[in-house]
């Protein structure tokens, strides 16, 4: 775990690999992002399954985690920079990102403003559906999703949500106003859409939407809730890996 400083901003990483693995080994690095309210710990299990065969980090983003608030709103854009700035600083270059609900929207922009470090990503149930871009239908969705996450998953939510207040409702604005299924359009790597088939906040249509409009874009469903890669992260796990090898190995452009 370090925590590196991106223009006064401070990024956490949690890195995990196999053992054995060499500093420059060629494969991509898998970097995890987390949603609104949430940090590294809504990838955990996930992390350590990929962490099998994969270098990963776990990217606590500026006022999330037990990470000072940034004092402003981040947009969606500042928050891709500072992810793909803050790994590369440790010399990563070659990056497969993976973002969860909001963090869908950072590895989107993450993607499209650094194609010469982003190889290709994963959104996991992304948001915002365009037809519930308002706080009240997200908040009912969110609450039928505590019903279908399991208590370890709901007891992150609720401590991460806690800790991470101020932050939280500084980026409600820029994650209800970001427009994925545009943005998404812009993406020239591949992009592989997640979704639990219980999600009722990342709902089908939608993602299936999302794949559509990427470039180079697959969308597959995974029995489970919102945070699917939490419930199933073996098959997760390997649902990234062979995603990742069926791509063309040039790595960024």
């Amino acid at each position: 775990m370090e925590t590196v400083l991106i223009e006064g901003l401070p990024v956490r990483l949690y890195a995990m690999a196999p053992a054995g693995r060499v500093p420059d080994d060629p494969a991509p690095i898998v970097v995890f992002v987390h949603g609104i309210g949430m940090s590294h710990r809504s990838f955990a299990r996930s992390q350590r399954a990929l962490a099998e065969t994969h270098s990963t980090i776990s990217v606590d983003l500026p006022g999330f985690g037990w990470l000072r608030a940034a004092g402003r709103r981040l947009s969606i854009e500042e928050l891709g920079d500072l992810v793909v700035r803050a790994v590369r600083s440790r010399g990563h270059d070659d990056l497969v990102l993976i973002g969860q609900s909001m963090g869908a929207q950072v590895v989107v922009e993450a993607a499209r403003r650094h194609p010469d470090a982003v190889r290709s990503i994963v959104l996991v149930g992304p948001v915002v559906v365009a037809e519930r871009r308002s706080l009240a239908l997200q908040a009912f969705d969110l609450a039928r999703d505590g019903f279908v996450e399991r208590v370890r998953m709901n007891a992150v939510l609720v401590t991460d949500y806690l800790r991470s207040m101020r932050q939280y409702t500084r980026e409600l604005r820029p994650m209800l106003h970001y427009r994925t299924e545009d943005t998404i359009a812009e993406v020239t790597q591949p992009v592989l859409v997640v979704r639990g088939a219980q999600d009722p906040i990342a709902r089908h249509d939608w993602a299936e939407r999302l794949a559509s409009a990427a470039p180079i874009g697959a969308f597959v469903e995974l029995a489970g809730p919102h945070h699917v890669q939490e419930r199933q992260p073996a098959a997760f796990a390997r649902l990234v890996a062979d995603f990742e090898r069926t791509q063309p190995v040039e790595g960024p452009r």
